[in-house]
C-alpha cells in the first residue's frame, strides 16, 4: 500500500503540470489587455481605416497519464489529470469610448487509484469594463465582473468523509461598480470607485442553512455596497522574462469596513521559446466572512488563502481585429452645362 507522503508528491506533481496552462493563458490574456488599455489599439500609421473591434484568445487542453505494474519504488497504479481552459476577450475603441471584455472558462479534474477522481480547476469570470477618456490620462468608467464555477466542490478531511463546500452559483460573486480609471502608462492603471454594489450568492440549500461564504443562516444571498480599487500593473524585466500583477480591494460599509477583502494575483513569465515557457504565480486571497476548514475538517476563522504554482507549459494564442471602412470620397460637383 502506498504510503501518504507518496501519494500526496504524486497529487501535488500532477496538478502543477494540470494548471501550468492555465497560468500562461492567465499572462497571455493580461498581456493582451495592456496592449488596449490605455494606449488604444495600435495600428499601421499609414492605414486610413479605422479600427473598432479586436477579439481573440487563448485555449489549452492537456492531458496527463502514469499507469504502474509490480513497480518496487511505489507508487499509485493509475494516474490521469486533464485541464481545459478557454480565455477570450473582445475589445472596442472608438475615439475617446473603450469596452474591454473578459471571459475565462476553466475545468480540470485528477483521478488516481488511491483516492478517486478530485477536482483540480473550476472557474467562471466575466469582467467588463467601459469608459469614456476625460483627459489627462483619466477615464470615467463603469465595471461589471462575475465570478462563480460550474461543479460541486468538496474538502477531504484526513480519514474522514469528504465535505460538499460549493457548488454551480454557490459561490456566486456579481459586482457593478462606477468610478475613475487612471492610466498614466500603458502598463499600469488604476480603478478607484466609492460607488461599488457586490451581491453574493449561495444558490444551494444545505450550504445557504449554515451560512456558507458569510450570508445569514438559510438565506441564499448577501447585498454589499462599499468602496473598491483594483491596480493592474505589467513589467518587462528582460526580453524573455515579464511579471502581471493584480490588486483587487473592497471594503464594506455596511459591515466591519475596517476589514478589507483581498485577492492578489502575480505571474512571472520566462519565454524558452515561442511555444515554451515557464511560470510562475502567487494567488493571495483574503475574506474576513469566508471560514477555513482545517486538516481534520472542523471549521476555522478567517485566513489568508496562498496558492503557489511553478511549471513549464503549452499555449495556442488567435486574434482577429475589426476594422470600420473609411467613408467613401465626395463624389466632385458635375460639370457645368456648356454656354
Amino acid at each position: 500500500m502506498m504510503k501518504n507522503g507518496s501519494r500526496k508528491s504524486l497529487i501535488l506533481f500532477l496538478l502543477t503540470i494540470g494548471l501550468i496552462p492555465c497560468l500562461h493563458a492567465q499572462n497571455n490574456s493580461q498581456a493582451l489587455q495592456k496592449e488596449v488599455s490605455g494606449a488604444g489599439i495600435t495600428k499601421d500609421p499609414n492605414d486610413t481605416t479605422k479600427m473598432t473591434w479586436k477579439t481573440g484568445g487563448l485555449y489549452n487542453l492537456t492531458f496527463n497519464q502514469a499507469a504502474l505494474s509490480n513497480w518496487a519504488a511505489g507508487g499509485d497504479n493509475s494516474a490521469l489529470s486533464l485541464n481545459t481552459l478557454l480565455n477570450l476577450y473582445a475589445f472596442y475603441v472608438d475615439g475617446r469610448r473603450s469596452w474591454d471584455n473578459f471571459l475565462t472558462l476553466a475545468y480540470g479534474i485528477a483521478n488516481t487509484t488511491s483516492l478517486g477522481t478530485r477536482k483540480t480547476d473550476d472557474r467562471i469570470n466575466l469582467t467588463s469594463k467601459y469608459g469614456y477618456d476625460l483627459g489627462k490620462k483619466w477615464y470615467l468608467s463603469g465595471l461589471l465582473d462575475f465570478r462563480s464555477q460550474f461543479a460541486p466542490g468538496y474538502n477531504y478531511p484526513t480519514g474522514k468523509p469528504r465535505v460538499f463546500t460549493s457548488d454551480w452559483l454557490a459561490p456566486a460573486y456579481v459586482l457593478l461598480s462606477i468610478g475613475m480609471d487612471y492610466k498614466p502608462t500603458s502598463n499600469f492603471d488604476v480603478f478607484l470607485s466609492p460607488a461599488t454594489a457586490r451581491e453574493l450568492i449561495v444558490n444551494n440549500d444545505s450550504l445557504a442553512a449554515v451560512g456558507a461564504f458569510g450570508v445569514d443562516s438559510g438565506k441564499k444571498s448577501r447585498f454589499e455596497f462599499g468602496a473598491y480599487a483594483s491596480v493592474n500593473y505589467t513589467s518587462n524585466l528582460s526580453k524573455t522574462a515579464t511579471y502581471v500583477g493584480r490588486l483587487d480591494l473592497f471594503s464594506d460599509y455596511t459591515k466591519n469596513p475596517q476589514n478589507i477583502a483581498l485577492y492578489m494575483t502575480n505571474v512571472l513569465n520566462v519565454k524558452v521559446n515561442s511555444s515554451i515557457s515557464m511560470n510562475l504565480a502567487l494567488t493571495l486571497i483574503y475574506d474576513d466572512k469566508i471560514r477555513s476548514v482545517k486538516a481534520d475538517g472542523t471549521p476555522g476563522g478567517p485566513a489568508l488563502q496562498l496558492q503557489e504554482v511553478l511549471g513549464i507549459g503549452l499555449a495556442y494564442k488567435f486574434a482577429k481585429k475589426v476594422r470600420k471602412p473609411a467613408a467613401p470620397p465626395t463624389p466632385p460637383p458635375p460639370a457645368a452645362p456648356p454656354k
